[in-house]
């Protein structure tokens, strides 16, 4: 894995998978798979959060995966914890920056409950009582130790992902998406405050995450989703003109106290946007959603950025991994790897999580083609 971040090619292709919740396996699908190995670990959640959905992957599961990372997360402060354990059975999950997950059907819960959806002014704002209370340390208590646990074994690389630290994701949940995307538009001075406001907090929240693991990490997880099928969420303008410097300004915070790489997460079409991404100091782009417009396009992301960015992911989610044969996900896998995998700076991945749809033994078939396909020199 660090070879490859070093854009050096190692002895194969690394595989990141199961570390937080836009690389690893929704509850029903994981279930299958510990079925199919015949293993029967306890099923966890990450972050203990199951209206997330996502499980903790138990370690006998991450090395028959092959999975050459393992993670470090936060969690929600105490506090919190203990108010959504007691709530009414179906009530609305509410974190602890007032958004909620309601339950939409029996099980299946989805982002619904947006505290400043109606919020006009930077007065509303400053009123908000919701904020996240950034002296609750109980989040990071446990982080400390099991990064050192980690690093001193040295038997795979160190991915911590503190909980959506991401400023732009932070006002879909507190407004909605629609109602942010407007306002981006409609009333910038209001929608710049939230995202001026979003970035303090998630600083503010991030350092001390960062304090705890110390050197004891390898890639620290950011990112906000930019793009959709076949474009963008708004103009590469407004991007640069808007998000771009709260971007910058939050990873050269992040850099000034870590040496560890930067872990940059936006599903869609991004093309635009790469050289963007690497100008303020995005060492690695996920997921490489190979469905969505030019992302498409393996040979020109490889021609353009292999050299200056390590690309992460690839594994498309959208058909192959849910509907393809096992020979159909081998040969995707071989495909993917012939045009990203030569001189290093690549690491197989799914496209984001892998979700209820996607058969085990189609899991298996991707990492099994990765560890046959994946070895070095090409």
């Amino acid at each position: 894995m660090l070879v490859a971040l070093n854009h050096e090619e190692p002895d194969r292709v690394p595989i990141l998978l199961g570390v937080s919740n836009a690389t690893g396996i929704r509850m029903t699908t994981y279930r299958l798979l510990k079925r199919m190995l015949g293993i029967e670990a306890q099923d966890h959640y990450l972050y203990d959060w199951p209206e997330l959905g996502a499980a903790a992957l138990d370690e006998e599961v991450l090395l028959r995966l092959r999975s050459d990372v393992r993670g470090v997360l936060d969690a929600h402060p105490i506090g919190v914890q203990e108010r959504n354990r007691s709530r009414d059975p179906g009530s609305p999950f509410v974190d602890s920056w007032g958004i909620g997950q309601v339950e939409i059907e029996p099980g299946v819960w989805f982002p619904g409950l947006h505290p400043l959806a109606e919020a006009e002014t930077i007065e509303d704002i400053e009123n908000y009582a919701g904020w996240p209370d950034t002296r609750d340390l109980s989040r990071v208590a446990h982080v400390k130790e099991q990064a050192r646990r980690l690093a001193q074994a040295n038997e795979f690389a160190v991915m911590a992902t503190p909980w959506l630290l991401f400023p732009f994701e932070r006002a879909f949940g507190l407004q909605g998406m629609d109602r942010f995307l407007m306002n981006l538009v409609m009333k910038p001075d209001f929608a710049q405050a939230l995202l001026r406001k979003n970035a303090v907090l998630c600083k503010e929240l991030m350092k001390p995450f960062l304090d705890a693991l110390g050197e004891n990490v390898d890639i620290i997880k950011i990112g906000d989703d930019l793009g959709t099928q076949t474009s963008m969420l708004m103009s590469p303008k407004m991007y640069r003109d808007i998000l771009k410097p709260i971007h910058a300004d939050y990873i050269d915070f992040i850099k000034a106290h870590t040496t560890a790489k930067i872990f940059f997460h936006s599903d869609g079409d991004v093309f635009p946007l790469i050289e963007d991404f690497i100008e303020i100091g995005v060492d690695i782009l996920n997921p490489v959603q190979t469905s969505a417009g030019k992302m498409s396009n393996l040979q020109e992301l490889k021609k353009r950025y292999g050299h200056e960015i390590v690309l992460c992911g690839g594994i498309d989610t959208h058909k192959i991994l849910p509907r393809g044969t096992p020979q159909q996900v081998r040969e995707e896998v071989r495909r993917v790897i012939e045009i990203l995998a030569p001189g290093g700076g690549f690491i197989a991945a799914a496209v984001h999580t892998i979700m209820n749809d996607v058969p085990p033994e189609n899991i298996l078939a991707m990492v099994d083609a990765i560890d046959e396909f994946g070895c070095y020199p090409r």
